[in-house]
């Protein structure tokens, strides 16, 4: 029965209530000439953002089959999985916690065959808001660009969670960034690959402050 919920229920409730919800939000976009520049591109792609701004985004970003994203192969990831399906994403199954060689190995098949990939630059677990150097790793590895995105509302509600994750209540204004593309050598030395990784830090949190303030 919990397979059955989790499978056939859950995630058609959850794609209704997260449609339902989100098209009662108002969204302004703070920087339309970096998202044109990426709309432009007919290549393959790395997106990144912060765990605790998924929801807007994910909502924001839908029915694109091309872009894929990475969840978890566990219970609670079978849900989501699902969700991502129905919200017109593609999906990979795999971990950067655990196995995380295998969940790498499948993103760069993905990116070298043409697609694009979303990626949380602060990972399953955190900590919260610190860039892990997964992502500049693999921009590096393929030679693509590397472009970090965030949102906010103005009236939210801040879970009590580890990455502080942020519902826009209804009808409230949506604001959404997106940062100018960060570029790694594929043979870079592990310091260049530490200050790639503490630039996309640094340019996420720049744009996640900018969206609070807007």
């Amino acid at each position: 029965m919990k397979k059955f919920l989790f499978n056939y229920v859950i995630p058609y409730l959850l794609y209704g209530l997260v449609y339902l919800w989100c098209a009662t939000l108002r969204m302004k976009n703070l920087n339309s000439e970096v998202e044109d520049q990426i709309k432009s591109l007919t290549g393959p792609y790395i997106l990144t953002l912060w765990h605790g701004r998924i929801f807007y985004l994910f909502y924001y970003l839908r029915n694109r089959p091309d872009y894929f994203l990475l969840i978890s192969p566990s219970e609670d990831g079978d849900l989501l999985a699902k969700l991502a399906s129905l919200m017109g994403y593609s999906v990979i199954r795999g971990s950067t916690f655990k196995k995380a060689v295998p969940a790498a190995r499948s993103l760069i098949r993905v990116l070298r065959d043409g697609q694009r990939i979303i990626i949380i630059a602060d990972g399953s677990r955190g900590p919260r808001c610190v860039a892990q150097s997964g992502s500049v790793q693999l921009a590096g590895i393929t030679k693509l660009p590397l472009f970090p995105m965030t949102f906010a509302a103005r009236n939210k509600v801040v879970l009590n969670t580890w990455d502080r994750f942020m519902l826009p209540l209804p009808f409230t204004r949506c604001s959404i960034n997106f940062g100018s593309p960060i570029y790694l050598a594929s043979r870079s030395s592990e310091e260049l690959v530490e200050e790639k990784r503490m630039q996309l830090e640094t340019h996420l949190n720049q744009l996640s402050s900018e969206c609070d303030q807007a």
